[in-house]
């Protein structure tokens, strides 16, 4: 069964994670991605991203693209300038996360290609938004994690500023982009007209944290500090357990007062300290530690039991080892074993979401470098010679299907 987005073509001059993240969702949805990366060595997450069986497919590349098509193209050479211009007027989407000035430079930026294809949707993912300051900076993950707050939250709770290890600025917005791209298709379908989109990470990421965590702060003049201390709470971890970790969260009267049941401490719920919800706020450094301190004589399985039973919400604590073998997870087909036709037995990603009027049938495996180049410009119309002098001048490299 074809997804949403069957039909639409997506033309991809991004690489590392927060654009290839964005095309890697709208492919998972149904839509053709053409991967365009520069020889010789291709995304820079092939290499970056540590080892594989083979040199630039390593398993994060192979999870960020799963069924994308890939073109090798020199854009140094006005020739592959010109071919992906030729393929870009032929498809829906364009999205980059390629620097304006870089854009601009290869005639890629969004008046340049819009001129020519008015119905494309054009989306520039940035690190900053233009008409600041920071305008045309590079950016990575950390960076942006840095600048946003990110790692001052961790300083805020634990009195060291870190890094979430897990590049979750580049995931975030790269999951805007897939939604603001999705708004745009839409709004085409209304007007005919395609979309110029700038998806900047700072802003995106910044505007989390403020809406997180300016709170009282938020008010002029502020009513106190900014900073949820229930959120930036040290004690706010998995719970240790007589053989392990136990995650829960018991927020509403009825979820603390059943949990207060389990832990055999019921005289808590009539405590004005935890017996509502204002006073568990007001009190938070104690009430979490309650919890911190009260699971150590059962097992997690046992407490997950007991959890369930009293509709205590809670999960099991996974590492990155566990959690492949989660059995939801297996259950509900999030992983399961694959031949990679170049690499072997791999581990395949299924699609979280599901749509009432079918998904996508599963992306295959993710491409070799240049393995769809000839097809791909043959489908936008180059003739077979033109393709063939593209291959002897050195702009276009076709790898391993």
């Amino acid at each position: 069964m074809a997804g949403p987005l069957d039909g639409v073509r997506v033309l991809d001059l991004s690489a590392v994670v927060v654009g290839p993240i964005c095309t890697h969702v709208l492919c998972e949805q149904g839509a053709e991605v053409i991967k365009v990366e520069a020889p010789p060595t291709g995304d820079l997450l092939r290499t970056l991203a540590g080892k594989g069986r083979s040199a630039g497919m390593n398993g994060k590349f192979l999870n960020f693209n799963r069924g994308k098509k890939s073109i090798a193209i020199d854009l140094k050479q006005p020739a592959g300038i010109e071919a992906l211009r030729r393929v870009a007027a032929t498809v829906d989407v364009f999205v980059t996360n390629i620097r304006p000035d870089a854009q601009a430079r290869l005639g890629v930026d969004a008046d340049a290609l819009r001129a020519v294809a008015p119905r494309l949707i054009h989306c520039s993912i940035t690190g900053f938004g233009s008409g600041g300051p920071y305008a045309g900076r590079a950016a990575y993950d950390t960076v942006i994690q840095g600048a946003s707050g990110v790692a001052g939250c961790f300083a805020a709770s634990t009195g060291e500023p870190r890094y979430v290890p897990f590049l979750v600025a580049d995931h975030t917005v790269g999951l805007i982009a897939a939604q603001l791209i999705g708004f745009a298709l839409y709004r085409r379908e209304k007007t005919g007209v395609g979309e110029a989109i700038e998806v900047p990470m700072f802003e995106n990421m910044a505007a989390y944290i403020m809406q997180e965590h300016l709170g009282a702060a938020s008010f002029r003049p502020p009513l106190g500090p900014p900073g949820d201390h229930r959120v930036l709470s040290p004690d706010g971890k998995p719970l240790p357990t007589k053989d392990g970790f136990v995650c829960i969260s018991a927020n509403t009267d009825a979820q603390a007062h059943a949990f207060f049941d389990a832990i055999g401490r019921p005289e808590l719920k009539s405590d004005p300290r935890f017996a509502t919800i204002a006073g568990r706020v007001s009190h938070t450094k104690d009430y979490f530690h309650i919890r911190a301190t009260s699971l150590g004589g059962r097992t997690t399985a046992e407490w997950l039991d007991i959890f369930d039973r009293m509709d205590v919400p809670a999960s099991p604590y996974n590492t990155l080892a566990s959690l492949p073998e989660d059995p939801h997870l297996r259950a509900v087909g999030m992983v399961r074993e694959e031949d990679h036709p170049t690499e072997g037995p791999t581990w395949a990603i299924g699609a979280p979401n599901r749509f009432s009027g079918g998904n996508a049938p599963p992306r295959p495996p993710a491409p070799r470098l240049g393995a769809d180049g000839a097809a791909v410009l043959a489908e936008a119309g180059l003739a077979p010679n033109e393709i063939d002098a593209l291959r002897r001048d050195g702009v276009l490299i076709e790898g391993t299907p």
